[in-house]
């Protein structure tokens, strides 16, 4: 039997303008992700959607989500096959489709920037982003492309 895992999180919607949701535009999307030990996480919707564009909306947390998780299973795959990152930054790019009855996304890009520390690992870095896409648990848990466009470099 596969090992299970539970998470949880608490939302707390805090728009109410005072009239609550009497109409469409009588609140703001406000509202604060938090769990117990970790700091806040201001949330609120995109701002074509009537949020505040200070805040983070569902979908960059969702890109965010894939990303990290991209990462995290890069970084552990490259540990075990001798592979030494010393650099990884990435700038993903997500796309949504808005409908008549709601929207979805349609694909995730992301952009990862290896730096490595010597030049026989850069072919063996490069083909363990595939691994870490297969692995990922964000990455098989959409309904929608998740792809990657690495580009591995040498460290200075």
């Amino acid at each position: 039997m596969p090992k299970q895992h539970t998470y949880t999180v608490d939302i707390t919607w805090t728009g109410n303008q005072g009239t609550g949701t009497s109409d469409y535009r009588s609140y703001a999307r406000d509202h604060d992700v938090t769990a117990p030990g970790l700091p806040l996480i201001p949330g609120s919707s995109d701002p074509a959607f009537r949020g505040d564009p200070a805040r983070w909306n569902p979908e960059q947390l969702l890109l965010a989500s894939l990303s990290q998780c991209h990462l995290l299973w890069y970084l552990h795959l490259c540990s075990v096959n001798g592979v030494v990152v010393t650099s990884y930054t990435d700038h993903p790019v997500g796309h949504m489709a808005e409908t008549a009855d709601g929207g979805h996304f349609t694909s995730a890009v992301l952009h990862p920037h290896v730096e490595v520390a010597t030049p026989e690992m850069t072919e063996k870095a490069l083909a363990l982003h595939a691994d870490a896409h297969k692995s990922c648990f964000i990455a098989n848990s959409v309904n929608f492309p998740v792809t990657h466009e690495p580009v591995i470099t040498l460290a200075s």
